[in-house]
């Protein structure tokens, strides 16, 4: 069981430790801004100004959430601690960054990312997406064990993992949600929102186009098997 899946748990039965969420802040005002609203909140929060230490605190905290900036000081940006992140864990990762151009957004959603937040950002909102993700985790983690088969595609809905001919393949939450919703809807055409909705709730704050790149990797990760198509007009299918 992955460490955000227990966190998660621990949440939904109102524990008074919402978990340990790590910020990845060089601005010590907008960190420890961040940090009074989260605990506030419930959560046990850490603070790393750069890249190395961000990976230090995730190896030894084992973090249900992390909050990351992609301005970062010294060799590694937000960008590098996301893709190193995400080579061994699937903890979920919300990128706090001032770059509010599309190709950033983009960019940080492709290499692992589960949601963004552009500067100036609202800490109620921002606590409210930490919410919103995890409990998105527990729904699924507490859901009754299902397997589902899609030609060489095996979910395991109980396990949250993804094999492709029987090697795992590594999903991030987003993208194993979004799988999940579609894979269990086939042959119905769906749109961006319908999506959007289904596998991440109605409280999404966000460009629908978002899915776009989340089909794009899922498509990239899982191969031919896959068979989502474009349903042009409307969103997708998964046949």
């Amino acid at each position: 069981m992955t460490a955000y899946v227990k966190c998660a748990r621990l949440l939904e039965k109102m524990s008074s430790d919402g978990g340990s969420v790590i910020i990845v802040e060089d601005d010590s005002n907008i960190a420890d801004l961040a940090s009074a609203y989260l605990s506030k909140a419930g959560y046990s929060v850490r603070q790393a100004g750069d890249g190395a230490r961000a990976l230090d605190l995730c190896r030894t905290q084992n973090p249900c959430l992390v909050i990351l900036d992609i301005g970062l000081p010294g060799d590694l940006d937000g960008f590098e601690v996301c893709r190193t992140l995400r080579a061994t864990s699937d903890v979920p990762i919300i990128i706090l960054t001032a770059r509010s151009d599309e190709i950033d957004r983009i960019v940080g959603l492709e290499i692992g990312a589960d949601d963004y937040i552009v500067k100036p950002f609202s800490p109620r909102e921002l606590v409210a997406r930490v919410k919103a993700i995890l409990r998105r985790s527990t729904r699924m983690a507490d859901s009754s064990s299902r397997i589902i088969h899609i030609n060489d595609i095996t979910i395991d809905m109980d396990a949250r993992s993804v094999a492709v001919s029987g090697s795992e393949v590594h999903l991030t939450s987003r993208e194993f949600d979004l799988l999940v919703f579609i894979a269990m809807r086939r042959g119905v055409a769906l749109s961006r929102r319908q999506l959007l909705n289904g596998a991440w709730s109605n409280s999404w704050i966000g460009d629908e186009r978002t899915v776009d790149v989340h089909v794009r990797q899922l498509r990239k990760k899982l191969g031919d098997g896959l068979n989502i198509h474009t349903v042009w007009g409307v969103g997708y299918r998964l046949d």
